[in-house]
Order: C-alpha cells, then sequence, then structure tokens
C-alpha cells in the first residue's frame, strides 16, 4: 500500500552540459560512453549510485523503487541497469532535490516509462522557463514539458512506502530556492542534494536565489535531524556521516567570516584572491569542479549582493 502525505503549503563536460536539459544527443552522449555507475549499500533497502553528476538515492521494496535524483539523459539506461540488479520492481516515484541537469538529466526518459516526478514548487517554475547561471556564463533553456514533476509541494511531503516513511523538506534560498532534503525517518539514512558536498567546495546558485547563509542555516537543520548512527548521501562526494557535516558547516562558518572581514576592509575580488584566505582549506576542498578560486567568487558574489 502507498499513502502520500501532504505537509503545507571532469569541469568541462560539468559546466557543458550540467544544467542542460536536451536530449542525449545535444548533451553529447558520447561522453558518457566509459561512465560506470557504481552502487554503494547505505543499509537495508537503500543505496547510492554515483556515476557523473548528482549522488542518486535508491530505496527498493515490494511496494516498488523509490527514487532521488536521476544524473544526465544518456546514463539513464545504466541506471536502469544498476537499479535492476537491485530489484525487480519498477521504479515508481521520482524526487528531484533541485533543478539542475546533473540531478533531473534522465527526467524525461523516466516519465516516458511511467515514473511519478515529485519536487518542490520552485523546482517545477525554474524547470519551466529560460535561466541563466553566472558561474559558468550559462543560458539554461526550460526542460521539456515531460521532464517537469508532476507533483510539486511547498513546505513537505511524505511518502510511506516499503515500510518506510519518507519526508521530503524544503530549505528555503540554500543550494537554489528549491532544495528538498529527504529523510528516511525510521531508517536514519538523509540525502541532502546539493546542501552538502562531502569534502568539497560547493556550488552555490546565486541565480537561483541560493545563498552561502541559506546553505549554513539549512547545514544546521540537517545536523540537528542526525545521529552518530545517521548515513547522509551528499549531493555530491562519498557517502557520509554527521562528523563529515559538521566539518563542512565548520568551513563553511569559517571561510564566510574570513569572506566578510574582507570585504568589509574594501577589498576587490581580484586583491581577496591573491590573499589565498582559504588556503588551509584548499587542498581538501578544492579538488572538486569549484575550484578554491571559483569558490571565492562564490563567496564574494552572495555576500555582495547580500549587502
Amino acid at each position: 500500500m502507498i499513502l502520500i502525505k501532504w505537509g503545507v503549503s571532469v569541469f568541462i563536460i560539468f559546466t557543458a552540459v550540467v544544467f542542460g536539459f536536451s536530449n542525449a544527443q545535444a548533451q553529447g552522449a558520447d561522453r558518457f560512453k566509459d561512465v560506470r555507475i557504481n552502487t554503494i549499500k547505505v543499509t537495508d533497502g537503500i543505496y547510492m549510485l554515483m556515476g557523473r553528476g548528482g549522488n542518486i538515492g535508491i530505496l527498493v521494496g515490494e511496494d516498488g523503487v523509490f527514487m532521488i535524483d536521476d544524473q544526465f539523459a544518456p546514463l539513464t539506461d545504466k541506471i536502469k541497469a544498476a537499479i535492476a540488479k537491485l530489484s525487480d520492481k519498477p521504479v515508481r516515484f521520482l524526487i528531484n532535490t533541485h533543478w539542475h541537469g546533473d540531478h533531473t538529466g534522465g527526467n524525461e526518459n523516466l516519465a516516458k516509462q511511467g515514473v511519478v516526478i515529485v519536487a518542490h514548487d520552485n523546482v517545477y517554475e525554474r524547470m519551466s522557463k529560460e535561466g541563466f547561471l553566472t558561474l559558468f556564463q550559462k543560458t539554461v533553456p526550460p526542460a521539456p514539458e515531460k521532464a517537469r514533476p508532476v507533483i510539486s509541494f511547498n513546505d513537505t511531503v511524505t511518502f510511506h512506502l516499503n515500510g518506510l516513511d519518507i519526508r521530503a523538506i524544503h530549505h528555503k534560498h540554500a543550494h537554489t530556492d528549491g532544495d528538498s532534503v529527504i529523510h528516511f525517518t525510521n531508517a536514519n539514512v538523509i540525502h541532502t542534494g546539493d546542501i552538502f558536498f562531502n569534502g568539497r567546495y560547493p556550488f552555490i546558485d546565486t541565480n537561483s536565489e541560493g545563498s552561502v547563509q541559506g546553505v549554513i542555516k539549512a547545514v544546521k537543520q540537517i545536523i540537528k535531524m542526525a545521529d552518530n548512527n545517521t548515513k547522509i548521501i551528499p549531493g555530491h562526494g562519498k557517502l557520509g556521516n554527521k562528523k563529515d557535516l559538521q566539518n563542512y558547516l565548520d568551513m563553511l562558518l569559517t571561510v564566510t567570516d574570513r569572506m566578510q572581514r574582507l570585504i568589509k576592509e574594501g577589498k576587490s575580488l581580484d586583491e581577496i584572491k591573491a590573499l589565498k584566505p582559504n588556503a588551509d582549506y584548499d587542498d581538501s576542498y578544492g579538488s572538486g569542479f569549484i575550484s578554491a578560486e571559483k569558490f571565492l567568487g562564490i563567496l564574494y558574489d552572495g555576500l555582495i549582493k547580500k549587502d
């Protein structure tokens, strides 16, 4: 039985396709031919799939498969093959943690196969219109209608599936304005979407009303939901835990405070980059697709906008 309860209300490849919603040919399917989908067991019935793009969450059971995010369109067949090794049941629901193409690129393919797509209201709105991402100097066309969520919610939505309660909670103005954290409440597993980049500097989409202050607020709330046994699936990076999330929060608080002080001193972004104020974090957190220098630009632009 399935019930839904509604609540209130490689860098070049990334920049080329991460925010697109076009078909496999336009996305350059040949770029994905060597991608392997790796399956990591999180706990009984729950798995994390890693390929190229945002980490996927999978719940399997007698009621069918529940899926969190879906990476890029050219990877759909590989992703479905990985899921088939876990369950012979169909994918019933797909929830998008936010609108970016490395988390929603497979939506159209899955919708054509009968999967019900769910996301926050703002995800539907952003996928329905043209957008622009200053950091990547990229215009993003509207997603095809079939790729958009058919069910959207404002604050929370809860699924009761495969004996688990799965609660999606909206966090305002964090990575974007439409982020959802997915909490498997009685399995002690959390999928954070791109609010949490484990061991990496995050991309904060200020064009989509994201902010570092919103990310910090969301991370604090997620930490309150977790205990020392909680398994945390990040948007990017390896499977994490509460300690990893706390380390990430400490980093964000430190680098934000440093940037605010430098802005108050009247320093330009170029001057700040020359200072390398986060050198103590750069080796460990600057190894992802957001380099240390690009992250300084994200922080600077976001904090200048706030002021």
